[in-house]
């Protein structure tokens, strides 16, 4: 990836010095700006884009350099800085990497050797930023539900988006545990800076330390260049780490001190790197029983499980169905060009009646097919045909997803809850026989063992157009 372009600054007190290396900087393709003090760069930061790349001197009158490495780490800890100075010795050198300081360049250097050090830095934070989730998140990436467990979990992210505790959210697979963390990091006060997202189950055993805690140049084979770990790219927002109890023993280690601590090693590296994280983390599992059969470290467990959050399955929250499936089916819409489709009664009733094994993830994903394959505008029942799997006794039982339905109306108040039940049953009923009759209700009727007239007076004003 080509960094010709990149904006770089160039802050010296020393003319020369800031002229030989812009002409360099500028003679190398990148657009570069010089600034004789802390306080000029400072200033253009607050009416300016922030650059790419900042050199900076040591020593200079007013705020010196490392002042102003840690203005900028505090504003913009993504910014890489490269700490020039005449200085060599172990407190300015240590000062500038305690602080943040990308590279240490000694005075006098060579113009290559520091265009060359341009491109490499550049080159890692384009690496590095090429790792990160996208800065706007998508549309459809917000919890949705007016179930009463998920009015409960609403209320319990509010409270805990303020304070900074480390939360451990556990749910069955495909329930929207991420969500939950986004939700955290969004309400919180990191919501400006980054927040990384990491599936320990996904990466490999041996890739996985890498990945966290990042690594220099010839830690091992391959690593050709320096590569900045998660916990770095996250440092002053959060890192969420799903599927945490998949991580090999040898990283909880690793992890519990970074819990405790806030500070680690670059796998083969010396330099001691301290960040400032919220950490959440996210399991299908139960860690407690991992933690019995040696698997989970106990201690590390107590570091994660400050709170714990329970994301229901789907099945658990089936009033939140329709209003789920309706903005999928919008999101659909939106990524085709064209009008959003809808669910009918009937269609709405099967979706009610489904189990969910995987939770809203396979809503989702049955939305989208529909939103393709559905031939009109109205979802019916039989669109549904063979992308609804029974799912055992749950689906078949149908007086458990009533029950589900009567808990969820009767914790939120709903009253004349026997006769609405009555009226959607009738309806439901109904609708199903109509639908299977092409709409005939005499032959509705006679499948249900009702009269005709009965069939009539049930349907009321019913919006469904009949044929006799």
């Amino acid at each position: 990836m080509s960094n010709e372009g990149a904006s770089v600054w160039v802050v010296d007190d020393d003319r020369s010095v800031r002229f030989v290396l812009a002409t360099a900087l500028s003679d190398a393709g990148y657009d570069v700006s010089g600034f004789d003090s802390a306080d000029a760069a400072l200033s253009a930061l607050g009416s300016r884009p922030v650059p790419q790349l900042l050199f900076t001197d040591v020593r200079m009158p007013g705020d010196d350099g490392l002042v102003l490495l840690e203005k900028i780490k505090q504003a913009h800890p993504q910014l890489p800085v490269v700490v020039m100075s005449a200085y060599t010795d172990v407190a300015s050198t240590a000062g500038a990497f305690r602080g943040g300081a990308h590279e240490f360049l000694s005075k006098p250097f060579d113009l290559d050797e520091a265009v060359e050090l341009a491109a490499r830095v550049l080159g890692e934070r384009a690496e590095a930023a090429a790792d990160l989730p996208p800065e706007v998140e998508p549309a459809g990436d917000v919890l949705v539900g007016d179930s009463p467990a998920m009015r409960q979990l609403f209320r319990a992210i509010g409270r805990l988006a303020q304070a900074p505790l480390t939360v451990l959210i556990t749910g069955e697979t495909g329930t929207g545990k991420e969500l939950v963390a986004r939700a955290l990091h969004r309400e919180s006060p990191r919501s400006r800076q980054p927040f990384v997202a990491l599936n320990t189950a996904a990466i490999p055993a041996e890739l996985l330390e890498s990945e966290l805690f990042g690594h220099e140049a010839g830690a091992f084979t391959g690593a050709a260049r320096r590569h900045i770990g998660r916990f770095e790219q996250a440092h002053g927002g959060t890192l969420f780490l799903d599927e945490i109890g998949d991580m090999p023993a040898s990283l909880q280690t690793r992890l519990l001190r970074v819990l405790a601590e806030g500070e680690f090693f670059r796998v083969g590296g010396r330099e001691l790197i301290r960040v400032d994280v919220r950490v959440i983390a996210a399991t299908h599992q139960d860690l407690e029983t991992l933690v019995q059969e040696g698997r989970f470290r106990a201690d590390l467990l107590h570091r994660l499980d400050v709170v714990r959050l329970r994301l229901p399955p789907l099945r658990e929250r089936r009033g939140d169905v329709p209003a789920l499936a309706e903005r999928f089916l919008h999101e659909a819409a939106d990524r085709f060009a064209a009008p959003p489709k809808r669910f009918s009664r009937p269609a709405t009733d099967r979706l009610l009646a489904h189990d969910w094994p995987g939770n809203v993830r396979e809503l989702e994903n049955l939305c989208w097919r529909l939103a393709a394959l559905a031939p009109a505008d109205t979802i019916t029942g039989s669109d549904l045909d063979g992308m609804l799997q029974s799912t055992g006794p749950a689906s078949a039982d149908w007086d458990a997803v009533l029950k589900a339905w009567a808990r969820d109306q009767l914790a939120a108040g709903t009253a004349d809850l026997h006769a609405k039940a009555r009226e959607r049953f009738d309806h439901a009923l109904l609708e199903a026989a109509l639908e299977h009759t092409g709409g005939r209700r005499t032959e509705a009727a006679t499948r249900l063992g009702l009269g005709r007239n009965t069939v009539t007076r049930k349907l009321g004003t019913s919006r469904r157009p009949r044929r006799t």
